[in-house]
């Protein structure tokens, strides 16, 4: 059986009393579009960044390709979190300059070609661009990597409709058949024809582990009419 591409086993985090993630296993494969998917508060954030590095689990572990997340791991990932951080001063180009010498994955003439089909100016500095071009210009640096894992926080959550059937296609055709996406969205309409699998995470647990195609052929449902059933309010 293959190694899977993120593991976790046991794996908990708490903020004080509160348990974003309360004793979750899981083991997704690779060369996978993987949707994540929950009510708000469910986890999703805090495993993105568990994975990526950015937190240490309080309870049980998790592994990228058969490591604890770290320096090794850090190499095989690329993390694009839900809020804005490049730099105001910065103008897209030199948030290219930064990722191509920071990152010896880094794609520059991906990145410069889906700038362009985006219709991103190259250089205007981020802090006169609006919200949504500067996630366009995040999503471009991070599927510009040649990463084993991309975790991507809401990666069309501010763009316009327009763009987003783009940024999908592009999410499909710039990962490679070893490497998983891992996408965090409350946009299940929207994502739900490119995943070919779905994470169903409520109060930090798994609730549903799935392929879109089974749900279809088992249920006869879409990924976003099974999720309003199963989250209603």
């Amino acid at each position: 059986m293959d190694m899977p591409v993120i593991k976790c086993s046991g794996l908990s985090k708490n903020f004080g009393n509160v348990y974003a993630l309360s004793k979750l296993d899981l083991a997704l494969p690779a060369g996978k579009i993987i949707g994540l998917l929950g009510p708000n508060g469910s986890g999703k954030t805090t495993l993105l960044k568990l994975a990526c590095g950015l937190l240490t689990p309080t309870e049980g572990s998790i592994e990228i390709c058969g490591t604890a997340p770290g320096q090794e791991s850090k190499a095989l990932v690329s993390y694009l979190p839900e809020r804005t951080y490049l730099p105001d001063w910065m103008t897209a180009q030199q948030c290219l300059d930064y990722f191509e010498d920071f990152y010896s994955d880094f794609d520059r003439a991906r990145a410069e070609n889906m700038l362009a089909a985006l219709g991103v100016p190259g250089d205007t500095r981020m802090k006169t661009l609006s919200k949504g071009t500067k996630e366009k210009v995040q999503l471009v640096l991070v599927m510009s990597r040649r990463a084993r894992l991309y975790l991507l926080d809401e990666p069309i959550g501010g763009v316009d409709p327009a763009a987003r059937d783009y940024i999908l296609s592009t999410i499909i055709r710039n990962y490679s058949e070893d490497s998983t996406v891992l996408i965090s969205t409350h946009l299940i309409y929207d994502v739900e024809k490119i995943l070919d699998e779905f994470v169903f995470l409520q109060q930090g647990q798994v609730v549903s582990y799935a392929s879109t195609d089974s749900l279809r052929a088992d249920l006869g449902k879409s990924l976003d009419e099974y999720f309003r059933e199963v989250f209603r309010c």
